[in-house]
């Protein structure tokens, strides 16, 4: 499942949560989750509006949290200590850690010493932490975005009057493809901007893709001029990758690789668990001579760009390594499609793969030939060729 952001009128973390709620990703479910932070006394509401005759969810975040300025380490022991899944810790530090670099580069000091004020502040923590959360929730693989508009005139925070865009969301978007956009408001926050470049694997056009469902987040800013202007409105569209049926779907992916010499190979084992676990697409060990002739493993994943910081945070958390290296690879895959096929063992899970030539083969899942094989004290050889019959037979051939 894929996700593209169309930030026709800008984006900020409140549109973002408000887009994935109206995606699907249920309030309460945020709230009791976030509460393992854990955060007190607040509340999430969404309330329906109507922009420009589109149906939009306007999120709120109700919260009588008297402390709202915070250093990064307070959020980072906030983060850390909390029950969720790796990828979110990361994910949801990595977009407070681009903040805290913007803020520190425009104040000339370091990230210790910076102040979270507003996006230190409850709501921000529940829209940055509750967006990687609600990704999770709808299985998102990977994420695109459109250009972002980035509007003009003057905001008001803590440091006084500032131009739009803030400085923080200039220096955030380093890198990020940009218009102007000829409106006397923000129209990319500081929040949003971490957000989607963290999140994001690329900006530009909408991919090819299926649609499955659209969001939209509404801004709290609303145009008095109506109808004579787009609404404030982020729109979020849900999908999966499209390819013709008789093509194969070619896609750049990331390849991670370090070399070690020095650790107990009982735990590559371990690693590689762990690592398919976060995502990986496909993780190889391989035996190499290193520095004084010493043998050595080198470690490759395969995983998508929106992945890198798990990865990298898994490595270093797991191995001896003290170093990485990163290539951008080009991989061409046929198209594969899970299925659920009738066998003499019963159903089992199964990958359809369209071949070139305009045929399908069918190809029962390792895991599931071992479970029968260990359930019915069979070779697990047996149990494979009885099921390549029996799916062969199923699709016709």
């Amino acid at each position: 499942m894929i996700l593209f952001f169309d930030c026709f009128s800008g984006i900020s973390g409140d549109m973002t949560l408000g887009a994935l709620v109206d995606l699907g990703v249920p309030c309460n479910w945020l709230v009791k989750q976030l509460k393992k932070i854990p955060l007190k006394d607040f509340d999430i509401r969404s309330k329906p509006v109507t922009r420009n005759g589109i149906k939009a969810q306007n999120l709120f975040v109700d919260y009588k949290d008297s402390k709202t300025a915070r250093h990064y380490s307070d959020i980072k022991e906030l983060i850390d200590g909390s029950p969720f899944s790796d990828m979110v810790k990361i994910k949801s530090l990595s977009i407070f850690r681009k903040i805290a670099e913007a803020e520190a580069e425009i104040h000339n000091c370091s990230i210790e010493h910076i102040h979270f004020h507003e996006v230190g502040a409850i709501d921000a923590i529940v829209d940055i932490v509750g967006t990687v959360l609600a990704i999770e929730y709808l299985g998102i693989k990977k994420i695109f975005a459109s250009r972002l508009p980035l509007g003009g005139g003057n905001i008001h925070c803590r440091h006084g009057i500032l131009p739009a865009p803030a400085p923080a969301t200039l220096s955030i978007l380093k890198g990020v493809p940009v218009f102007g956009k000829n409106v006397a408001h923000e129209t990319v926050t500081p929040t949003g901007a971490a957000i989607i470049s963290s999140l994001a694997d690329s900006f530009g056009e909408m991919p090819p893709m299926i649609i499955e469902k659209i969001g939209y987040g509404a801004g709290k800013y609303e145009s008095t001029q109506g109808q004579n202007y787009l609404p404030n409105l982020l729109r979020i569209i849900m999908g999966s990758l499209s390819v013709s049926e008789n093509s194969n779907s070619l896609e750049e992916v990331l390849l991670i690789e370090t070399c070690i010499d020095d650790m107990n190979p009982e735990i590559f084992g371990f690693l590689m668990d762990r690592l398919f676990a976060d995502g990986a697409l496909d993780v190889y060990w391989m035996p190499v001579f290193m520095k004084k002739n010493r043998p050595g493993t080198m470690i490759q994943v395969l995983c998508q760009e929106n992945l890198r910081e798990v990865i990298t945070h898994r490595i270093f958390n797991e191995t001896t390594s003290i170093g990485l290296r990163y290539y951008t690879v080009k991989r061409d895959t046929l198209q594969r499609t899970r299925i659920i096929a009738k066998t003499r063992y019963g159903k089992v899970p199964a990958k359809q793969i369209q071949e070139l030539d305009g045929g399908t083969r069918i190809v029962p899942e390792y895991e599931e030939c071992k479970k029968i094989a260990l359930e019915k004290k069979l070779s697990i050889r047996s149990v494979y060729e009885a099921l390549i019959s029996d799916l062969d037979q199923n699709s016709g051939k």
